[in-house]
């Protein structure tokens, strides 16, 4: 089995006082994708912030690559090599591409390493590179949002809703690229909560219920199944 990138054991994480994750435990192994699955409020959101460090854990551990990391600060938790692509793709709308790219040169990657990472997986952001980027259709933007993190040369990516807003025929081509980076020995982890748009390409699934993992596993028709019904109001 691949290595073991990313893992939560017994998260419980709160806001405001109020808890939000009861005991949260969850693998990501190098090379695949999991897809963390559930309804709004399940708590998905408050997983990947802290797996990225952003938000502390009341209790429990987060290892990365087996070494405890817990409490830690976020420019740590990036430096051991976690980036989180946050929902709404985090883009500088007033900059042109080529300026948005020059934004992750910090890593001490030169301007053509980062432009040649980013121009060889999304080509079309070459033609767009002096065009603003907040005048990008949302599937380029969101492109654009991968290319700036895979600029920061990731171990784990973390990927928040990244459907939203796109059509599906533009999902499909973006759920592409990330299962072609998985391949590429990178531990990626997806939050969704729209799971058709995601299953095909997980390799496994995770279901978050009001701050808990019910379920686990292959996106099989059986866990399709359980989702319709979760998402419908009729699961137990």
């Amino acid at each position: 089995m691949s290595r073991v990138l990313l893992e939560l054991r017994g998260v419980r994480a709160a806001h405001g006082g109020i808890t939000v994750l009861h005991g949260v435990d969850l693998t990501v192994r190098a090379g695949e994708v999991t897809a963390l699955l559930g309804p709004n409020g399940a708590g998905k959101t408050t997983t990947l912030q802290v797996a990225a460090g952003l938000h502390p854990a009341a209790s429990g551990r987060l290892l990365l690559g087996g070494r405890d990391v817990t409490g830690a600060d976020p420019g740590d938790v990036a430096r051991a090599g976690v980036c989180l692509i946050p929902e709404g793709r985090g883009v500088f709308p007033n900059l042109s591409v080529r300026d948005n790219l020059l934004m992750m040169t910090f890593t001490g990657r030169t301007r053509a390493e980062v432009e040649e990472v980013a121009f060889t997986r999304f080509p079309v952001l070459a033609r767009r590179a002096a065009q603003r980027a907040g005048t990008l259709s949302g599937g380029e933007q969101q492109m654009l949002a991968l290319a700036r993190g895979l600029a920061t040369d990731p171990a784990v990516l973390l990927l928040d809703e990244l459907s939203m807003g796109l059509a599906p025929l533009v999902v499909g081509g973006l759920y592409e690229q990330v299962a072609d980076i998985a391949r590429q020995g990178v531990a990626v982890l997806v939050v969704e909560q729209f799971a058709a748009a995601v299953l095909d390409f997980a390799d496994h699934a995770a279901v978050l219920v009001r701050g808990r993992v019910e379920r686990r596993g292959d996106p099989d028709d059986a866990l399709r199944t359980e989702l319709s019904a979760l998402y419908l109001g009729s699961a137990p």
